[in-house]
């Protein structure tokens, strides 16, 4: 019954995602959608001492400052500015709504206790198996959800066979993403003096529901013990905004110039 259900779900996918590819060179930047993972009754992540919904929320407000006042002309829309669960469907669909130009979704990662650095995703299919439970974690969120087979079939994140439909995507906003990613992680190794674990792909349901440039940035590792500290510390917050936020504008510069 799983395998004729997925399989139904799986063809659904492959429809939505079979579009024509065109040029969809974006000309400007004039909406960014800030998205800080988890929320409310979905911690996501936790450290000794924080949690990675608290962190989030205060990375994407910080951010969202820095935008709205060294960019003159740019609306911020945030998916929320306080300790609420929206759902992963949710958050994409705010953005789609809002016809914005960029989605940034910030996350905070976990791992084994000497795994350190950031990593910035953009949507697509895992290469390794850490990829795959970095978006394992973050898509566990659905299972939150009352109505998660109406909004994602029968996709089931703790799976791997779930993941096949990635294989399928396509996006005509890819190569923005990727660049956005670069970005991100060069803001972080080079001015931030962050180990960068690099940029890199995985199905996460939050991107590939949406219709615009996205990435997901993980900040760092909440069970590391000296990343939990500086992602609490205000140095570590705004720091790791600001990288962001340097590597939005040197995205809008360069879309903004061909």
């Amino acid at each position: 019954m799983y395998a004729k259900t997925f399989s139904a779900f799986l063809l659904f996918s492959l429809c939505l995602c079979s579009f024509d590819i065109r040029n969809t060179k974006t000309v400007s930047l004039k909406k960014i959608v800030i998205d800080a993972g988890h929320g409310g009754k979905d911690p996501g992540c936790n450290g000794k001492t924080s949690r990675e919904k608290d962190i989030t929320l205060k990375i994407a407000l910080q951010l969202g400052e820095m935008i709205k006042t060294n960019m003159p002309g740019v609306e911020v829309v945030y998916t929320r500015m306080d300790d609420r669960f929206i759902e992963l469907h949710d958050r994409a669909a705010i953005a789609n709504r809002a016809n914005a130009d960029l989605f940034v979704s910030i996350h905070v990662n976990a791992g084994p206790a000497q795994f350190t650095g950031t990593e910035t995703y953009c949507m697509g299919l895992h290469v390794s198996e850490q990829n795959l439970q970095v978006a394992q974690r973050e898509n566990s969120s659905i299972l939150l959800e009352s109505n998660r087979n109406e909004n994602y079939g029968n996709f089931d994140p703790n799976k791997p066979e779930s993941y096949i439909m990635f294989s399928l995507y396509q996006n005509a906003n890819m190569s923005n993403s990727m660049i956005l990613a670069d970005y991100i992680e060069n803001e972080f190794r080079e001015h931030n003096l962050r180990h960068s674990r690099g940029v890199k792909q995985a199905g996460f349901l939050v991107l590939w529901k949406t219709t615009m440039p996205a990435v997901l940035v993980e900040t760092g590792f909440l069970t590391h013990a000296e990343e939990e500290i500086y992602l609490n510390s205000d140095k570590g917050k705004i720091s790791t905004a600001y990288g962001i936020y340097s590597a939005i504008e040197d995205y809008k510069a360069l879309i903004e110039s061909e």
